[in-house]
């Protein structure tokens, strides 16, 4: 039986995005991109299964691009009006339930970010070429999506732009062809993925190897040459992260991953599928960023191949990239886990204790509050459960969930099957009271845990 949530995917912190009737399973991306006039054309087929039958269906896409065409099932042209961010599209028959949804969308325009409480997201352009980082609605400043974290599809990237620029999307090169003064960059993400994990970067990059041939996870820089000895200081330790994250959370989500640093400076590294962004002034030659590599590398488990359903579990995201920088940090001959989940216990002691982690609201869903406690909950857990059993949960976590959509209740669960103790006053107060709770001391929790 089909879940109801598919049928009604709205989420309370972004109602107006998502759409109802029908759920993706790939996208297919046809796009071409001018650096100089920052002017974006697409043809971009959508392939879903309907799950009502409907008069009419909508998509997501920005006011900023100019639709031309669309196609359904194929050859059919249909009806479209495209207001106040959607795309309603209506077929010249009514397709049933269980059936066959094709949309094939014509568009163009200069793309610009989507405007939110959390800033600017989505296509955003560089001093030379361009950036997408869509958390959590941007998606839509760039092709017609269901833009909902749940709904999680393929996709094939192609891109065509100019030929001193290189272009980078998700999942592996499947072709590069080159043509006068451009060249076509084709992209294949088999792994389901949520829209705002979608990217391209385009920039002047070169590619370069991390770490040994050989790593059992391939590594690539995509960077400007001139921050190429600067990367290799700085990044020179990702290796050793992704063996560490693989030993403590399971084996590595995605076939390769990415590292693509910009020309220009940014405000915090984004993460994509697959891909992690980071400005030029993230690299500078001190390894002074390190900590937002092990954060923005862990996203690859936790956000990417474990994708919240809901944005209000936010925490499942930020909590353990957050958690995953203190792992790193004792792994790595720093403070330990324990010694950074008390100071952040004691500078979140000093803050207005005024957020519900487990449903911090739309406006502060990404407060470093939540970031914090999400991952003194995990340390709180992991004093409860000792490290073996602990470790032993999350692996279990990232293996049962793989590639899927997760809630704070699926993971309450899990972690239950792991205690003789109930858990759920843990959890209850770390995730559902706005008061901060003490850490327990380290090695003294009560209970003996078996499983």
């Amino acid at each position: 039986m089909r879940s109801k949530f598919y049928e009604d995917p709205i989420d309370n912190y972004l109602p107006q995005n998502g759409n109802r009737g029908y759920r993706v399973s790939r996208y297919e991306l046809e796009l071409s991109y001018k650096p100089a006039s920052n002017r974006l054309a697409g043809r971009v087929v959508v392939i879903a299964v309907t799950t009502t039958v409907r008069a009419w269906f909508t998509l997501d896409l920005s006011q900023a691009l100019t639709v031309s065409k669309v196609l359904v099932n194929g050859s059919k042209a249909a009806k479209f009006v495209h207001q106040q961010g959607k795309l309603a599209v209506t077929p010249q028959q009514k397709i049933p339930a269980g059936g066959v949804l094709e949309i094939t969308v014509h568009y163009a325009g200069t793309p610009k970010p989507v405007r939110g409480p959390w800033g600017e997201v989505g296509w955003e352009e560089l001093t030379e070429g361009a950036l997408v980082a869509s958390q959590p609605n941007g998606a839509a400043s760039w092709f017609p999506c269901d833009d909902h974290p749940s709904s999680k599809a393929s996709y094939r990237i192609s891109i065509t732009t100019d030929s001193p620029f290189y272009a980078v999307a998700n999942g592996a090169l499947v072709g590069k062809q080159a043509k006068a003064s451009q060249t076509t960059w084709v992209y294949e993400m088999a792994e389901p993925m949520a829209s705002y994990l979608a990217t391209v970067q385009i920039g002047n990059y070169r590619k370069y190897r991390v770490g040994a041939v050989g790593e059992p996870v391939p590594m690539h820089a995509v960077i400007p040459p001139r921050l190429r000895v600067n990367f290799d200081h700085d990044f020179a330790r990702q290796p050793e992260m992704m063996a560490l994250f693989t030993e403590k959370f399971g084996p590595y989500p995605f076939d390769d991953y990415t590292v693509v640093v910009t020309d220009d400076e940014l405000d915090i590294p984004i993460e994509a599928q697959g891909i992690s962004i980071f400005g030029a002034n993230h690299c500078d030659g001190k390894r002074g960023s390190e900590r937002l590599v092990a954060h923005e590398l862990a996203h690859q488990w936790f956000g990417n191949s474990l994708t919240l359903k809901q944005w209000r579990d936010i925490w499942l995201h930020e909590g353990f990239a957050c958690y995953a920088e203190w792992i790193w940090s004792e792994a790595s001959g720093g403070a330990t886990a324990d010694q950074l989940a008390r100071a952040a216990r004691a500078n979140l002691a000093r803050q207005p204790q005024d957020i519900v982690v487990g449903d911090p609201g739309p406006r502060d869903m990404f407060d470093d509050r939540v970031y914090k406690r999400g991952a003194l909950t995990l340390h709180a857990l992991r004093l409860e459960l000792r490290d073996h059993l602990f470790f032993e949960l999350i692996r279990e976590w990232t293996e049962r969930y793989r590639q899927s959509s997760v809630t704070t209740e699926e993971f309450v669960d899990l972690a239950g099957h792991y205690s003789v103790a109930p858990l759920r006053g843990l959890f209850a107060i770390w995730l559902g009271t706005k008061p901060l709770p003490q850490l327990p001391p380290l090695g003294g929790q009560a209970h003996q845990n078996t499983r």
